[in-house]
């Protein structure tokens, strides 16, 4: 059968696996041989303060584990260090590549990128295809009956799913066997020292960064996923999936893990992923449909105008896990020692944040950005303006979540901050909510405010934008 190209190249980004990736697929159905290539790109590490950063090191060990399944094959993958814009063309012209295929990117500096990529290759007479890939469906795809975007989810999540169930995942089944590789070998890859990074601390954390051990993890989820409605807000227990990191970089697909739930749809726990998976595809669509979000604007734009305090102090404090609140301490310990953070504690400490210190919810974003193994930046942006309620869709203004209940309710035995507050080992699960109630704990500190007071201030600060507002309409 003829094939439309020659040669041609996979650049991969936020898909780093080589099974169900709609890029590959497609180039392999259009080309005689393939390439597969990544780009370390100098734009986004040069924002990167720590030189341990867990992510960098991720990906190069996903990377390796991706070179050594392609040895398989004859192949090999080019890891290149630089500025996307010039290397991409710069390979495909020295590899004789007729097209470069990638999976698309939907922020701004992807969107960017890739068109200053594509450019750069029509010069040289050359082509670039992209596909959909990180989610199930794209922005445009689900859209209200008068063809204008969500911005509540609940509808959303309706029609999506309606979708989903008619239309299934649209996984890509193929076998590697029947890709043609190009045949060549790199004698000398690159190190992380050579693009100024170290290795990080993700291995103690036994973060799977091989196929065989990603896939082994959801296996071992899946044995779980009947029960996850019921456990999935509990810090202390194994409740969640732990996928997320695979999520993020796309070393799982996403269609797998869509039609796993919808294999076992019958359960409680398989609609609840579910829906967690809708809401990826949600906030996703948010940044492509509301772009303004993409340049530090709340959704709800009127709320660039709320007062915060900012006292740096306190945010010191609720960086270092030292604020006397427990539960606020034990999760952002848990972030600072790890770089994960289970998802109700991001809640409940972007909340205590914005709520009860007062402090502008773009700091703790961006805080997030720096420590979050699973960084991605429509996820984190959504959630953070939804605990705000400064977002699409968010927890209404006027409620406020009050860290002594949550922690109460999610924690009930202390057991997760025991975990991280070792300085509150000793304390019972009546006592170690509220520790400072009755006993003075040894190097621990007191509540650096107090819940009852910072309560009416948040709401004031919110009144007072919506009487603004409502005076100008």
């Amino acid at each position: 059968m003829n094939k439309s190209f020659s040669k041609s190249l996979v650049w991969l980004r936020r898909d780093l696996r080589l099974h169900d990736n709609t890029a590959l697929h497609e180039a392999a159905s259009q080309s005689n041989s393939i390439s597969i290539c990544f780009v370390f790109d100098t734009n986004i590490l040069s924002k990167l303060k720590n030189k341990n950063d867990q992510r960098v090191d991720f990906i190069y060990q996903i990377l390796q584990d991706i070179k050594k399944t392609l040895k398989k094959y004859g192949s090999d993958i080019w890891i290149l260090f630089g500025d996307p814009v010039h290397e991409i063309p710069k390979l495909a012209e020295s590899v004789n590549a007729d097209a470069v295929f990638v999976n698309r990117d939907y922020e701004k500096y992807g969107v960017n990128r890739d068109h200053d990529v594509q450019n750069k290759l029509s010069g040289l007479n050359k082509t670039f295809h992209s596909f959909k890939d990180q989610v199930l469906f794209e922005a445009d795809e689900i859209v209200t009956k008068n063809n204008t975007h969500y911005s509540v989810f609940s509808p959303y999540r309706n029609n999506h799913l309606e979708k989903l169930l008619t239309s299934g995942s649209g996984a890509n089944s193929y076998q590697l066997d029947d890709i043609n590789f190009e045949k060549f070998t790199i004698e000398k890859t690159l190190t992380l020292d050579d693009i100024g990074f170290d290795s990080s601390n993700i291995s103690s954390f036994q973060i799977a960064t091989t196929h065989q051990d990603i896939q082994k993890q959801i296996n071992e989820f899946k044995d779980r996923l009947e029960h996850y409605d019921q456990t999935r807000n509990f810090p202390a227990i194994k409740g969640v999936s732990y996928l997320s990191v695979h999520n993020r970089f796309g070393t799982i697909s996403i269609r797998e893990i869509a039609n796993i739930c919808l294999q076992n749809y019958s359960t409680p726990g398989s609609k609840s992923w579910l829906n967690e998976l809708i809401w990826r595809d949600f906030y996703f669509q948010i940044i492509v449909n509301f772009s303004h979000v993409q340049d530090g604007h709340s959704f709800k734009q009127q709320y660039d105008n709320l007062q915060y305090e900012n006292n740096e102090s306190f945010f010191e404090s609720w960086k270092q896990g030292m604020t006397g609140f427990p539960i606020v301490d034990a999760a952002m310990r848990q972030l600072n020692t790890t770089g994960y953070m289970h998802n109700r504690l991001r809640m409940i400490v972007a909340s205590f944040l914005t709520k009860d210190l007062l402090i502008n919810w773009r700091w703790g974003e961006e805080y997030f950005k720096e420590k979050l193994i699973d960084y991605d930046f429509s996820a984190n942006n959504g959630g953070w303006q939804w605990a705000a309620s400064v977002g699409c869709d968010a927890q209404p203004w006027f409620r406020i979540f009050n860290p002594l209940l949550q922690s109460q309710k999610f924690d009930s035995d202390g057991k997760f901050i025991k975990k991280y507050v070792p300085e509150l080992s000793e304390f019972d699960k009546k006592n170690i909510h509220e520790p400072h109630a009755k006993f003075t704990p040894k190097d621990y500190p007191k509540p650096i405010i107090d819940h009852a007071t910072q309560r009416p201030k948040a709401l004031k600060m919110f009144e007072h934008v919506n009487n603004v507002v409502k005076k100008q309409h």
